[in-house]
């Protein structure tokens, strides 16, 4: 039997983390075993830190989720960060891949694309979902710079688009 996948959600809305443990917790081989409101939060929490997966939204009170981002993975490296975000314009998922995330979902993504995400950063693979792929390859294709993008990251980005 596979080893259960620990996952530890990070957002400041409750209803938001009660939904989302819901959804995942005991399904797929997953089990959430930490919630944190905000950042420094997740940080002061042990068995979050422990998590094989974090759900981290990004934007918190107190502490930011690319900064906790980065802190945490400072402290434990093998820890796989996908970012849960309103928002998919390209400043928030840069900041997120600079911070060390390995995923980027926005709130509205399904269930299925969450389960496809927790596996893809779990087999050390990135993750980024179809919308926020989509409005990044769409700036991209009119030929619009997007100087927050490094070279790397554009090169992975149309690499990925077909």
């Amino acid at each position: 039997m596979a080893e259960t996948i620990k996952i530890a959600l990070v957002d400041d809305h409750a209803l938001f983390r009660n939904g989302l443990r819901g959804l995942i917790d005991g399904k797929q081989g997953c089990r959430v075993v930490a919630e944190a409101s905000d950042g420094a939060e997740f940080l002061e929490n042990n068995e979050a830190m422990s998590a094989d997966v974090v759900f981290m939204d990004i934007a918190m009170p107190t502490l930011s989720g690319d900064k906790a981002t980065a802190m945490a993975l400072e402290r434990n490296p093998s820890l796989k960060v996908i970012c849960l975000s309103m928002f998919g314009d390209e400043n928030y998922y840069s900041r997120m891949v600079e911070a060390g995330a390995k995923g980027f979902l926005l709130k509205d993504s399904s269930i299925e694309e969450v389960f496809a995400a927790i596996q893809a950063v779990i087999n050390d693979e990135e993750y980024i979902c179809n919308a926020v792929m989509k409005a990044l390859s769409g700036a991209m294709r009119r030929n619009e710079e997007i100087e927050i993008l490094s070279e790397r990251e554009r090169d992975v980005l149309l690499g990925m688009c077909p």
